[in-house]
């Protein structure tokens, strides 16, 4: 069996060229603060890749997406493997829009930091006396350019994702711009609405757009994941405060409080994956 190497890898994903399609590998690796810890979380990208496919699936009829499948059997050979069973997604290969669409149905996070340093986030004006955590009163659109690993992404107005789009894509950046924005808004506002109605706030996500050999806009890399986005258990959300969450926040917080070489105590490795694995069912109806 002929052993296939990536050819590109990220903090998370491995990507190999299968010809006319990708294969993205969801790796068990973690990340925080732009770091690729030294754990791995068991589990994890199998979670990533199936909680992407359920979203792919329930929002074809808003944009169409990149995934072709999801079984290692459409795979060649060298997926066939346990390691890869779960946690691979074959893909259509896009050309990535060097945007990273950002939506914030709360106010949180560096958007909370900004809101209090000067009433604003990403340069939009927000209504006066809200508190953290607090849901705005409409969802907002807040893009960014993608960095390089090791590097941060920086937080663009609009006006700027049209001209960033428009250098790379003469003629189109206004078109693009906007059918980015209004399909990122529209994604998120579907897929809010069904994750509050499972137990489940979205806080605010990102997404990733690509065009196909047609020039037509492809909802591509994942969807919708505790990696992507910041999910909260509703039935104890209570603004005033930051909420807890199902994502790498235990890894973040004991991170940020202890001394470390990039490496967690195994406790918090299985305090990290049980969140995940809760997302995952509580959105899904089903056990991973």
């Amino acid at each position: 069996m002929e052993e296939l190497k990536p050819i590109k890898e990220g903090k998370v994903r491995e990507i190999y060229d299968n010809g006319d399609s990708l294969i993205m590998v969801a790796t068990d690796r973690i990340s925080c603060f732009d770091v690729i810890l030294k754990n791995d979380v068991t589990k994890k990208g199998t979670v990533l890749t199936q909680m992407s496919k359920f979203w792919f699936d329930m929002t074809e009829d808003i944009v169409p997406n990149h995934m072709i499948s999801v079984d290692v059997k459409d795979m060649p050979e060298y997926f066939q493997q346990e390691k890869f069973d779960g946690n691979s997604m074959m893909c259509r290969k896009l050309k990535m829009l060097p945007i990273e669409c950002i939506v914030r149905g709360y106010i949180t996070g560096s958007g909370w930091k900004s809101y209090q340093e000067n009433g604003t986030v990403c340069g939009i004006k927000l209504p006066e006396g809200l508190k953290e955590s607090d849901k705005l009163p409409e969802p907002i659109y807040t893009p960014s350019t993608k960095a390089e690993i090791g590097d941060h992404d920086e937080n663009i107005s609009f006006e700027q994702s049209i001209d960033v789009l428009e250098k790379e894509f003469p003629g189109k950046g206004k078109e693009y711009a906007e059918k980015l924005r209004d399909y990122t808004i529209a994604l998120y506002k579907k897929c809010a609405d069904y994750a509050l109605e499972h137990g489940i706030i979205i806080a605010d996500t990102k997404f990733e757009f690509g065009l196909d050999e047609d020039g037509n806009i492809i909802l591509g890399d994942e969807m919708l994941t505790p990696d992507s986005s910041r999910f909260w258990p509703a039935d104890s959300y209570e603004p005033g405060h930051g909420q807890p969450s199902f994502d790498k926040q235990f890894a973040r917080d004991w991170l940020k409080e202890n001394e470390h070489d990039w490496k967690l105590p195994q406790d918090i490795v299985d305090k990290t994956i049980d969140k995940y694995l809760q997302a995952y069912k509580l959105l899904t109806g089903k056990d991973l």
